[in-house]
């Protein structure tokens, strides 16, 4: 593995992003790397985009968003969404890209992030717990609100 570096998602890199696999029983829990760049284009000044490089292949894709101003606490820094291509789960790419992230909202003198996710069996649950996350709440339709203290 070469080093690992981020690349904010743009023009060049999007088809790379859009194209990552996932295992089998995944889809369910993840959405396509387009739903993300979509929504960036209604929240330009807040979200938070990248791809993560391993030489020159992309390998994974990571969203956060900052926005200071919502309403809700765990919306103020978020994790939204987090794809590594299934031939490279397992390797430290995801919690490499969830590193950045921290590390972006303590440059922005935040102390928290939060992620959500949906229960289930082949779901991100154990990753997020492994990256330091915890359970802090739930939303009313039934998935984990969790935290990392930074």
């Amino acid at each position: 593995m070469a080093e690992l570096r981020l690349e904010e998602l743009n023009a060049s890199n999007i088809v790379a992003a859009n194209t990552l696999t996932l295992k089998p029983g995944q889809e369910q829990f993840i959405a396509p790397v387009s739903y993300s760049a979509a929504a960036a284009v209604n929240n330009p000044a807040t979200a938070w985009q990248r791809v993560v490089i391993d030489g020159d292949e992309v390998v994974g894709f990571i969203m956060g968003n900052f926005d200071p101003e919502a309403e809700h606490e765990e919306f103020r820094a978020i994790l939204w969404r987090i794809n590594v291509d299934a031939n490279d789960q397992g390797r430290g790419i995801g919690t490499f890209a969830v590193h950045s992230l921290a590390d972006e909202a303590r440059s922005r003198g935040l102390s928290r992030i939060y992620v959500i996710w949906e229960p289930g069996e082949l779901g991100p649950e154990a990753f997020f717990l492994r990256t330091g996350f915890a359970p802090v709440g739930e939303t009313q339709y039934g998935e984990t609100i969790g935290a990392l203290d930074l």
